[in-house]
């Protein structure tokens, strides 16, 4: 018998933005539902073709993956990993099985939505029932809502109601198929085959010179003293794991206690993002506030290319710019300043520096990296005002009074070789001003 087809039909876990055993919301749904489950993952065409071969979000997914499947084969198991079009990927899982259902967590951007609405059309029309649960974010768009129905645009009222929704909620952590006390030996349910795991040349990918760092939670309890140094490993790198779901948000909040309110915060920040991105899709594209539509922006190429580069003569600027460039990192008060220089000193689109950083960061996230931007910019939900120009000068002799950070990464500062600034701060501050002044009474 052909061993991708099974006399009894099975049900496919489909991993995306989950890659763990432990406290999955979606798989342990499907362990339970009775059939053998077929693990699966695909990497998607339509992602990847906006990446390099060698991107390191990929790599880290590979040897995450890798791992996974390691797991899986001491159970007998293994796990199928597809690339392609999802679309065209699920035509040939449905001709490879017998699929009663797909299982899978829910991703709540715009592109995702779109792709997963394919699929469950698809698979729908072939009698395959395609069941989603929550499972990147404690809660979802509209469970915190406020009280006439309406989404929060205000971070501190949304953080409010976020915390009382989650003290009624009970949260609960689930365990991993090997710990499960359910009755039955969970592990057992994955289906038993053996695919074979590709190589990277195979998949066409390279591996990345930058890695993933391991998230360390050690930070929480200092993390409200040590968070605005950039001289200071003070910060968790939990960023890529939250995003590639290498371990659960549950997990995560749930080992926070009241001392790590600052930290937990950060963590509230990702959902009211992603409630905004959720309810409001434009923004991937649009100002979240349409008065600054009319801001003309200069957007000189020559000067974006000396803030990619971390050549701007402002020496926290190029210095974050030189962190993101080399590692896929930039500490948190430093892409703060970054953006701003960017939108108010260069008047350059936020969407370019949008763009750039989606494309360097290893803790990409549309929604968070989204919000920020527009906040840098002014332009978002609860965003900065127009008016707060931060100077990267005071900001170099308040958080960096001994340029240890700086110094890191510019080897060349104090020295001639290293440029002069490129605008001047208080032309480049009025300049902003009027600029944001007069795109308002435009619109």
């Amino acid at each position: 018998m052909n061993e991708t087809r099974q006399n009894d039909k099975v049900s496919v876990f489909w991993f995306r933005r989950d890659l763990r055993l432990e406290d999955n919301t979606g798989l342990n749904e499907a362990l339970d539902s009775g059939r053998h489950i077929l693990p699966i993952f695909i990497f998607d065409e339509e992602i990847l073709k906006e990446l390099p071969s060698d991107d390191a979000r990929v790599t880290f997914i590979y040897e995450t993956l890798f791992k996974l499947d390691r797991q899986l084969k001491e159970w007998g198991s293994s796990l199928k990993v597809y690339k392609g079009s999802p679309l065209e990927v699920w035509k040939k899982i449905i001709q490879e099985h017998e699929i009663e259902a797909v299982f899978t967590n829910r991703d709540y951007e715009p592109y995702a939505i779109s792709r997963d609405a394919s699929i469950e059309e698809l698979l729908t029309k072939k009698g395959i029932s395609f069941k989603t649960f929550k499972d990147q974010v404690i809660f979802e768009g509209n469970e915190v809502l406020k009280d006439d129905g309406k989404p929060y645009h205000v971070f501190t009222p949304y953080k409010n109601k976020w915390l009382r929704t989650f003290g009624e909620s009970g949260l609960e952590i689930g365990q991993a198929p090997g710990q499960r006390v359910s009755g039955h030996n969970s592990k057992a349910h994955f289906l038993q085959q053996k695919s074979e795991f590709p190589t990277m040349q195979v998949l066409g990918f390279k591996e990345a010179s930058i890695k993933v760092r391991p998230y360390d939670l050690s930070c929480a309890a200092a993390y409200e003293k040590n968070r605005d140094y950039p001289s200071i490993d003070g910060t968790s790198h939990l960023g890529p794991h939250l995003r590639f779901g290498t371990v659960s948000v549950r997990k995560i909040i749930k080992s926070l206690n009241p001392a790590h309110e600052v930290f937990q915060s950060e963590l509230i920040w990702r959902e009211f993002f992603m409630q905004i991105l959720f309810h409001y899709p434009r923004v991937v594209n649009e100002n979240f506030k349409k008065k600054y539509d009319g801001i003309v922006w200069r957007n000189n190429e020559e000067e974006f290319d000396k803030w990619c580069r971390g050549e701007t003569g402002y020496a926290l600027v190029d210095a974050g710019m030189r962190e993101l460039n080399t590692t896929g990192h930039m500490h948190n008060r430093v892409r703060m300043i970054t953006a701003g220089f960017l939108c108010k000193h260069l008047l350059i689109d936020w969407r370019w520096g949008e763009s750039y950083f989606a494309r360097k960061l290893l803790d990409y996230e549309l929604s968070s990296n989204n919000g920020n931007w527009q906040w840098s910019a002014g332009t978002g939900c609860d965003a900065a005002p127009y008016f707060r120009i931060f100077n990267p000068m005071s900001q170099l002799k308040k958080f960096d009074k001994e340029k240890r950070y700086v110094r890191k990464w510019i080897s060349e500062l104090e020295t001639d070789a290293y440029p002069e600034p490129m605008v001047d701060h208080k032309m480049a501050r009025e300049r902003a001003l009027e600029a944001y002044k007069t795109g308002m009474e435009r619109y």
